[in-house]
């Protein structure tokens, strides 16, 4: 479980401290749920977070223990550090939007046919309640020719779950290299 510190100010200046002393600040909020302004030291999250096995990620803050799913982070744009996550209680029942990561297997025959593999999107906006919601999205890349490409529209959402983005987006495809 992942533990964090209730931020009393939330003020640049106490942000700026706090991203000194090696933290990440970030927002807890839910529908009917008081927005909590926290941070966790940055090494712990993103070790949390590679090692998490579902959607949704056990914090505790302050003496609340909650079940979170990561709605949004931050890049810092010269070295890459995570600077800021937007964090969605995973209320039991109630419907949200959620942004579930997509995975490819297989190696795609494209490839041979001197093409790259493009991933558009990483993650995709799936309406649901959080028990419906899958872990992620493995996409099977290996029939994947030159010019060939997965569509929103071609991947399998699990019942109880509506995918919020367009059907005829792109979420991977093989384009020729160079």
């Amino acid at each position: 479980m992942l533990e964090g510190i209730i931020r009393e100010s939330i003020g640049k200046s106490n942000a700026k401290q706090l991203k000194r002393d090696g933290y990440l600040i970030a927002n807890i909020y839910a529908k009917g749920v008081e927005n909590i302004h926290a941070a966790f030291k940055r090494g712990d999250f993103i070790k949390a977070v590679r090692a998490k096995e579902a959607l949704t990620l056990e914090i505790k803050v302050g003496d609340k223990a909650l079940k979170v799913a990561i709605q949004e982070y931050q890049l810092h744009p010269v070295n890459g550090d995570i600077v800021h996550a937007d964090l969605r209680v995973a209320i039991p029942g109630v419907v949200g939007d959620y942004l579930v990561p997509v995975k490819t297997v297989g190696t795609p025959k494209g490839l041979k046919n001197k093409g790259v593999l493009i991933m558009s999107k990483r993650r995709l906006k799936v309406r649901g309640a959080i028990e419906n919601m899958p872990q992620h999205f493995t996409l099977d890349v290996s029939d994947l020719d030159r010019d060939d490409s997965l569509l929103v529209r071609d991947i399998e959402v699990p019942e109880g779950c509506k995918m919020m983005d367009r059907a005829d987006v792109s979420v991977c495809g093989m384009i020729k290299a160079g």
